[in-house]
């Protein structure tokens, strides 16, 4: 069987029909008409809740289970048209069976933004939240048009643990805090204010949780994966994100995922879909629904997934009361009439299921009439503005991270007296698809390296655009400035698919050596969401300059020229750890952070890793120089701290705010630039062993001239200062806080400390459905 598929117990055939129909342009549901107009579903004087179950006491048995996957199929004794749930919107409206792209004019593109490993290295949440702003809109356009449904199944928030995750491109990177701070922007961008009475989009965070791994050497996929993760794990890593989404941002919607945690397939886990997520975190039970993965639900039951229920039956009955609302598969749908025979009762489940389904709708304003709020008065000329091609552009130049500039190799400069010849050459020097990465939707346009730079004035431009040797070298000979583009694509890491090394491939190695001894300006323009090792090119004085470019988008092309010919000066800063290849030498299925020896887990992340990186994450060069200062931190007293807290009316302790960390950055160069301050905390308080260091804020600060100093304001919580002890606890240690500025852990030294008895922030909830570890 292919691993790429997961194993399925539903009769996919039968619902080939559904799947067509799915896919068609949907009318919006008129409440003016009866006989809609004359269920509550239409009463906008009452509560999204009551409205929903309005509309659910009114449909047949039969149509409740039609409507109990991600195509809503049309009630026709209600007039009531089809919806489909299953939108994708990660970096832009993308291509999916809820989005209905025309073949051409109108509807038959969307703006697409950088993926999200590349924004995130920009280190900038206005940024995101501007990004997921217009996704939002330009998903409201198509929507308003029938073409889309009105959520997106995004962001993906789980963290990049480890450099072969396939699906790594789509996030944030590998820091939790990061992470966090990303979905919050994105989730508040895309659904709007969290106090208005009409949501623009519904954000969905996935994938709970643990899902960081597609297929291994040893044919563990993530369909049958069972991630052994300690409590400590969990509650430190693994799950802050979605606390994030539930508790903090509001998400309207979570997927539940393929992977086992400890035993228990995620899509039927009790604890956490009801006793962490709407218990514990307190996510709202009336109008926010959690979907499956596509087909996650199969390979619950499946023998070639986790075989863990033994008939469809038991399967629905399990994922259903565990709190999946919804699925993206058949199996609700096709196992409905004969698990109802078998417990009547399960109807009350349906009823929740579908209330908080619909419940989300109304949240969305799907039922009220166009004049009744601006969002339904979205048309296509909201898509694809001067404006969000200035935000596509200016996205990619503020995520790509300079890695190596000899000399000041970059910017490059063109001579007054004559033409500067350049020669571009590699796999991606024309690409464009490959600049936009997965789960994409088609662009309005394309920039690609090669159009770009054949704009530049005073620029002659030579290509090669292959990895013939003979031909790259003849080019680069006769050239001033060597251009290569290349490095992994979504032929190497994608969905389904996991890196098996962190090398540069043979062909791409033995061409960038040979341009490499060549004595010419060299630069080397890596493609790609996850790193590789670059430790050889950092090393050869041949390779003049490295600049990481991510998955840069429809403006990719531009925003490279940009960077490399100093119209922006590079400050993105690595979201992950560049380590060396060798690190791939341990299983990529131990989920611990903490490194031991005896199953060769060096420590996963910048947090835990013992080795050396090649590069460490939060790295990255600049144009210009920096001198940067902190203003002294004062002591605390936890049960001081605690108190204040409680007295300013902090539901939540681990957000309460401890103070502002003043750093003063002067630009002490020639080059206008941006600057990112990252502000890290480290020292021996806590349960041990103990983390090198973790990231508790960070700004950017933008357009610092030369001579200009500017302050970043990086206001600390107690969360990032806490720990998490063995019961997944999260607790404010009494200790000595060392803090630094940047990645250089001598550049800017401070500490302080926290005295008296260690609090309690938050009590993790007991791990009673499943055996911990």
């Amino acid at each position: 069987m292919d691993p790429r598929i997961p194993p399925l117990v539903t009769d996919l055939a039968a619902f080939v029909p559904v799947l067509l129909d799915s896919m068609s342009i949907r009318e919006l549901p008129d409440c003016t008409v009866p006989p809609l107009s004359l269920n509550g579903i239409c009463d906008i004087e009452k509560s999204p809740y009551e409205r929903a179950a309005a509309l659910v006491e009114g449909l047949t048995l039969e149509e409740k289970y039609n409507n109990t996957m991600f195509y809503l199929s049309p009630v026709d004794t209600l007039n009531l048209p089809a919806f489909n749930l299953w939108n994708e919107g990660l970096h832009g409206v993308a291509t999916s069976l809820g989005v209905n792209f025309s073949d051409h004019g109108d509807y038959s593109f969307a703006t697409s933004f950088p993926m999200p490993i590349l924004t995130a290295a920009a280190f900038d949440d206005e940024l995101v939240y501007s990004i997921a702003e217009v996704i939002g809109t330009e998903l409201r356009a198509y929507s308003n048009a029938g073409r889309a449904g009105l959520d997106i199944w995004a962001p993906n928030v789980n963290p990049f643990r480890d450099p072969r995750w396939g699906r790594g491109p789509e996030t944030a990177g590998e820091d939790v805090f990061r992470i966090s701070q990303y979905a919050a922007a994105f989730i508040s961008g895309l659904q709007g204010p969290p106090d208005a009475p009409i949501k623009k989009a519904i954000a969905t965070c996935k994938h709970a949780a643990a899902n960081d791994l597609e297929d291994t050497p040893n044919n563990i996929t993530r369909f049958s994966f069972d991630a052994k993760i300690s409590i400590q794990d969990l509650a430190d890593y693994y799950l802050r994100p979605f606390e994030t989404c539930a508790r903090d941002a509001g998400a309207g919607s979570l997927m539940c995922a393929y992977n086992s945690v400890n035993g228990v397939p995620q899509c039927a886990d009790a604890w956490m879909q009801q006793d962490l997520i709407r218990d514990y975190w307190k996510w709202n039970k009336t109008t926010n629904y959690i979907t499956s993965d596509c087909f996650a639900l199969d390979v619950i039951q499946a023998a070639a997934g986790h075989h863990w229920t033994s008939s469809g039956e038991e399967t629905l009955a399990k994922a259903l009361r565990a709190g999946t609302d919804t699925e993206c598969g058949f199996l609700y749908r096709q196992f409905f009439p004969s698990a109802l025979k078998q417990d009547p009762s399960l109807e009350s489940d349906i009823d929740v299921a579908l209330t908080r389904v619909y419940a989300s709708l109304v949240s969305v304003g799907f039922f009220d009439p166009p004049e009744s709020h601006p969002y339904r008065q979205i048309g296509f000329d909201a898509v694809n503005t001067a404006e969000t091609q200035k935000l596509a552009r200016k996205a990619a130049t503020s995520g790509m991270t300079l890695l190596k500039n000899l000399e000041g190799t970059l910017p490059l400069q063109v001579p007054s007296e004559k033409e500067l010849s350049v020669a571009l050459v590699g796999d991606w020097a024309n690409a464009t698809l490959q600049l936009v990465g997965g789960y994409a939707g088609p662009a309005p346009y394309y920039v690609s390296p090669l159009q770009a730079l054949s704009n530049e004035t005073g620029v002659k431009l030579s290509s090669v655009l292959s990895l013939d040797k003979q031909d790259v070298l003849e080019v680069a000979k006769a050239s001033d400035v060597v251009i290569y583009v290349g490095g992994v694509d979504q032929n190497v890491e994608a969905e389904q698919n996991d890196r098996r090394t962190l090398a540069w491939n043979e062909t791409q190695t033995d061409l960038i050596k040979s341009i490499s001894g060549l004595n010419k300006t060299f630069i080397l323009v890596q493609t790609g969401g996850g790193q590789l090792d670059d430790s050889a090119w950092l090393d050869n004085d041949g390779v003049s300059a490295i600049l990481w470019v991510g998955y840069p988008g429809q403006e990719g092309g531009n925003a490279i020229a940009d960077i490399l010919f100093g119209r922006v000066a590079p400050a993105g800063r690595l979201p992950v750890t560049q380590y060396p290849a060798s690190y791939v030498s341990f299983p990529q299925t131990i989920m611990a952070l903490r490194p031991d020896p005896e199953t060769g887990n060096p420590g996963q992340t910048y947090q835990w890793y013992t080795g050396k990186p090649v590069l460490p994450f939060g790295y990255g060069l600049h144009y210009t120089s920096f001198n940067v200062s902190v203003e002294p931190l004062e002591n605390f007293d936890i049960s001081q701290i605690v108190k204040e807290c409680r007295e300013d009316g902090h539901e939540y302790l681990d957000q309460c705010p401890l103070g502002t960390i003043n750093i003063k950055v002067q630009n002490t160069g020639k080059v206008k630039s941006d600057y990112v301050a990252l502000v890290f905390a480290s020292g021996d308080y806590g349960p041990a062993p103990h983390p090198n260091k973790h990231l508790i804020g960070y700004q950017r600060l933008y357009g610092i001239e030369p001579g200009q100093s500017r302050t970043a304001q990086v206001q600390v919580k107690l969360a990032q200062l806490a720990r998490f002890d063995n019961d997944g606890n999260r607790i404010l240690y009494s200790g000595t806080y060392q803090v630094s500025v940047d990645t250089d852990a001598e550049r800017v030294p401070l500490e302080f400390t926290l005295s008296g008895e260690q609090a309690i922030l938050e009590t993790w909830p007991k791990y009673g459905r499943s055996a911990p570890l």
